[in-house]
């Protein structure tokens, strides 16, 4: 850590800690994993929230936009949770799911077909049988916050997926928030794929409108030799909602991590990758497209870490202001002194849609090793004014053309992934997010 120990509390500190030590005997595993928690919580006592003197989250002061921490969530009850599960932003697409609610698996809610070779635990029974398969991927000590889903997660699920495995279709991983009034929910999924396994993933989150709810979740994939994965990522939280995320990824030899994030909704989102590629051929493509209005905050950040040889990976975000919304962006490629023949790029984009958007950028490379070809780069910007005037002088009037031009923007993100069928699901997002856009101007 960068920062000093704080003494002094904030009322969303104090809240954590009381609901901490309300629900430690309670929370699932043994003795083991209340020793983890116990040592994680430990890591938040001392440093308190991240603030801005934190260089990870320099763009993202939680201890000043944290300002209360609600109740840790109970059971899901029927009532509440029937309207967040009806409102599927990628109804329209054929998928196998895991329904998490409240942090809890729910098997009787979930659709495990066509998904052979891939099973399924609720983790809060692995966390009690079987605590070493959980957290393998990275110290506690690393971060506050993932140290605080280590200290307070409810469940979540355990994914694994058998060698040669090739499920016909895709799984999602929904995490549903079903609550009358503010809530806090901690979570956690642990994937592993097998050697030469080929599977898709969605993970999505949503919850009730207009609560003020806390989602704090964190994901840990193991991806064996040869395995080929694609990752979509939905975020479209509530409107008032706060939405913190963990992504924790290991890469074997020859395997290959292709993970989109789509990110539209909540009044605070932060998402953070650490992505080590440990394995000589691997291939990792990062692609981001995030939509931010009104007052809306949004900050991705990620560390791919190249510790292998002859490993490419490719990063591209997309983003785009509106609003008095601000959005950041920080990415680190790290090439480590063995992993010669790294081929590395990170490129950023922001487009902004009025005066008072705001977008940080911050890609840096830390490269050890000396054959390597590795770059980054950062553009912001409005509506290209050329192409503007090029679309309306073909009939078009000027806000179907801008709404051409800012779907274009995004698509090339989520066409990265090269899966059409869920990229077309992605899409009606943005189109969504275009529509009402369009009537609020």
């Amino acid at each position: 850590m960068t920062a000093e120990p704080r003494t002094v509390r904030t009322k969303a500190e104090e809240t954590l800690a009381a609901e901490f030590a309300a629900a430690r005997d309670a929370l699932p595993g043994g003795e083991r994993v209340r020793e983890r928690r116990d040592a994680a919580f430990s890591l938040f006592e001392r440093f308190g929230l991240p603030h801005r003197r934190v260089e990870a989250w320099k763009y993202t002061d939680l201890r000043a936009l944290l300002r209360t921490a609600a109740p840790l969530a109970g059971p899901a009850t029927p009532d509440l949770l029937a309207p967040v599960a009806e409102d599927d932003p990628i109804a329209g697409l054929d998928r196998a799911q895991l329904v998490v609610a409240n942090g809890v698996y729910r098997p009787e809610l979930s659709d495990l077909d066509g998904v052979e070779g891939v099973t399924v635990e609720a983790l809060a029974d692995v966390a009690k049988n079987a605590p070493d398969r959980i957290g393998r991927l990275f110290e506690d000590s690393d971060d506050v916050v993932m140290a605080l889903n280590t200290a307070l997660f409810a469940g979540g699920v355990y994914v694994k997926v058998a060698a040669d495995a090739k499920p016909a279709r895709p799984l999602e991983v929904v995490y549903l928030t079903a609550a009358a009034e503010p809530v806090s929910v901690v979570c956690r999924s642990v994937v592993e794929v097998g050697a030469n396994a080929s599977m898709r993933l969605i993970e999505s989150f949503r919850g009730p409108a207009g609560i003020a709810y806390q989602v704090n979740a964190l994901t840990e994939l193991d991806i064996g030799l040869g395995a080929k994965v694609t990752w979509s990522r939905v975020q479209t939280e509530s409107e008032a909602a706060q939405h913190l995320a963990s992504f924790v990824a290991r890469v074997a030899g020859n395997a290959t991590l292709d993970h989109l994030a789509v990110n539209r909704g909540a009044a605070l989102s932060r998402w953070q990758g650490f992505v080590m590629i440990e394995g000589r051929g691997a291939r990792t493509g990062f692609y981001g497209a995030t939509m931010l209005a009104g007052t809306e905050h949004g900050d991705n950040a990620l560390v791919v870490r190249h510790v292998a040889p002859d490993s490419t990976s490719t990063e591209l975000f997309k983003n785009v202001v509106d609003g008095r919304a601000t959005g950041a962006f920080q990415g680190m490629i790290a090439v480590e002194r063995d992993a010669q023949k790294t081929d590395a790029k990170m490129m950023t984009r922001a487009l902004l849609l009025s005066d008072e958007a705001q977008f940080a950028s911050k890609p840096e490379l830390e490269i050890f090793a000396d054959d390597v070809r590795c770059g980054h780069g950062a553009t912001a910007g409005d509506i290209d004014q050329t192409m503007l005037f090029y679309l309306m002088s073909r009939g078009l009037p000027r806000k179907e053309a801008e709404r051409l031009l800012i779907e274009s923007f995004l698509d090339e993100a989520i066409d990265a992934i090269d899966d059409e069928p869920v990229a077309e699901a992605l899409k009606g997002i943005v189109s969504g997010w275009l529509e009402r856009r369009g009537a609020a101007t």
